[in-house]
């Protein structure tokens, strides 16, 4: 086999997995959102109240991502990783077996420590182990993966409730959970001292640079805030469409519920077909801020024509997917932004750091759009989510990519990457 071929081959499946666990990861944050009015009804709550146990999971998640971050960069991804897998699935299953609100909100708590730890371990793994012309695809397979996670938590929840009840539901994914944690587990790419040698030279380039006050300089620099606050307010729009959209949908347009959850698949399958797209115009592309803050404007568009009210039935699951397809075109261009902004030597806590706003936006967004479908607004839960991509745009224009030479270095020249 030549070297490039055992290069290709290495890089697959070190992006293979790492798209596997970002799969996990973003079904088990969607399984429980379209079985919010069968919640709703078990319970005997409102949707603000289902609102704040979102909350809850993304405060945890948003305050122990930066942690979790800095542990990435002085121990290594691979463990870390695996943790947050098989926790954030042990949360699902012991979903199923709460009796009361408040048990659900202890859940909640569990599950967003294991969500923390996805974005900074999955990063740092690829940006250490996978060739840098090839990181805009393995940007793209990561959200690729994450979207289809997405795109089969409310396939899977609707159809096993639908059967057996929403407890089972939440059983079978918990177990499906520790499952693919396993096989995770199992991989050979990311087993032993290979998969923590950028712990290890991260940890070695931290001590150079001067310890904790270089750490926290690096994440207040103004391009590491100015993506924390585009990830903000992008999670802020994003969670309220994927979170409340069934229910949006129901109230605005009197969608049954089937016709609903359909639209946020659209939703989800065309946010799929936009990271490919966003992955190629990322790959071809020098003008990442531009790229993202393009999608971001259309898909702010699209989402105050669904606010309107005045679609008919059948073009709902249209306009959701239209809406999908261009904000998550916008994820590999700004994932490459971050990669960007992120120092020699810190890429697992600037990555924790920034893609803690999002669990900022999506602890926040939740409580506002459930008080707003409280007070029988459902039309302004599109428009804030509008709203919200605006500012996001206002955010991201302003980035420019850094030059390449001073950049978190790839694989290509790291002598511990090894042979296939």
């Amino acid at each position: 086999m030549s070297a490039g071929t055992a290069e290709l081959r290495h890089d697959a499946e070190v992006i293979g997995l790492v798209g596997v666990a970002h799969l996990l990861s973003h079904f088990l944050q969607l399984l429980l959102a379209p079985l919010f009015p069968l919640l709703k009804d078990e319970f005997g709550i409102g949707y603000a109240a289902l609102g704040l146990m979102v909350s809850v999971m993304y405060t945890v998640s948003g305050i122990s991502q930066t942690m979790a971050g800095f542990i990435v960069d002085r121990y290594g991804a691979r463990r870390v990783l695996l943790f947050g897998m098989a926790t954030f699935s042990l949360a699902l299953l012991l979903t199923g077996l709460a009796t009361s609100y408040w048990m659900l909100v202890a859940v909640a708590l569990l599950a967003g420590i294991g969500n923390s730890v996805f974005h900074p371990a999955d990063f740092a793994i690829l940006n250490a182990k996978v060739n840098p012309k090839r990181l805009g695809y393995a940007f793209s397979t990561h959200a690729i993966g994450g979207n289809f996670g997405w795109l089969a938590a409310p396939v899977f929840s609707i159809g096993i409730s639908a059967a057996y009840g929403w407890r089972a539901a939440t059983i079978a994914a918990g177990v499906l959970g520790l499952l693919i944690t396993a096989i995770v587990a199992s991989g050979t790419v990311l087993s032993g001292a290979q998969a923590d040698a950028c712990g290890q030279r991260n940890k070695i380039q931290g001590a150079r640079k001067g310890g904790l006050r270089e750490d926290m300089r690096a994440l207040m620099s103004k391009p590491v805030l100015t993506c924390f606050a585009y990830f903000t307010f992008y999670a802020m729009a994003l969670i309220g469409l994927q979170t409340f959209s069934v229910s949006v949908l129901t109230a605005l347009y009197g969608a049954p519920l089937v016709s609903a959850s359909a639209a946020l698949t659209g939703f989800l399958f065309g946010g799929t077909v936009g990271v490919v797209a966003g992955g190629i115009a990322a790959a071809h592309s020098s003008r990442h801020n531009l790229v993202a803050a393009s999608g971001m404007f259309v898909g702010a568009a699209f989402t105050l024509l669904l606010a309107s009210g005045a679609l008919p039935l059948w073009l709902l699951t249209g306009a959701m997917a239209l809406v999908g397809f261009f904000i998550f075109s916008t994820q590999p261009s700004r994932d490459i932004l971050v990669r960007g902004a992120a120092p020699p030597g810190a890429t697992g806590k600037v990555y924790g750091f920034v893609y803690s706003g999002l669990d900022l936006g999506a602890s926040l967004s939740p409580l506002l759009f459930g008080w707003l479908l409280d007070q029988h607004l459902p039309r302004w839960v599109f428009g804030a989510a509008s709203l919200f991509m605006l500012v996001a745009v206002a955010t991201v224009v302003t980035l420019r990519p850094r030059r390449a030479a001073d950049a978190e270095p790839g694989p290509g020249a790291m002598p511990e990457k090894a042979p296939s």
